[in-house]
């Protein structure tokens, strides 16, 4: 995957995906892997928000639906799905999302803060990237996966 790129000295990078209709995106130095979802061997059933547990490269990953997290619907396992392995500050974990996309490079000028939502209520956060007609719903995954709380997360 090449970046789409926006000319500017000091850019950040994010993997972009597709989740419920809108397009997010999260820092791509916290991603291991992307893997397909049918090429995950699962061991588990569905939970809430776990759906449930995989095997990559010899090591045991929980899997988050992030439909759940984010209180959409949840869909039945399709082939189209993706998982997003990360590394994260406390652990490896895998998300599933409808589907990745790219690698699009951002600079400061080109994320905004989200409109109508409060920097307390939804601290996850980074905010609105813009490049090329895009948007992209900019999330810091730590402290996404951070959250404890037994509702789901409010969708931007």
């Amino acid at each position: 995957m090449q970046p789409t790129t926006t000319p500017c000295a000091a850019a950040s990078h994010y993997l972009s995906f597709r989740l419920g209709g809108l397009d997010y995106g999260l820092p791509y130095g916290r991603v291991r892997e992307l893997r397909a979802f049918r090429e995950l061997d699962r061991f588990s059933s569905e939970g809430a928000l776990l759906h449930g547990v995989a095997v990559s490269r010899g090591m045991i990953i929980p899997i988050v639906d992030m439909r759940a997290a984010f209180g959409m619907h949840s869909q039945a396992p399709a082939p189209t799905l993706d998982v997003i392995i990360l590394q994260l500050s406390s652990c490896v974990m895998g998300l599933l999302v409808d589907e990745v996309h790219d690698i699009v490079s951002l600079s400061t000028a080109d994320i905004h803060p989200v409109p109508g939502v409060g920097a307390l209520e939804a601290d996850y956060l980074i905010g609105l990237g813009v490049a090329h007609g895009r948007r992209l719903i900019l999330v810091d995954i730590d402290r996404l996966m951070a959250i404890r709380s037994a509702n789901p997360v409010r969708v931007a």
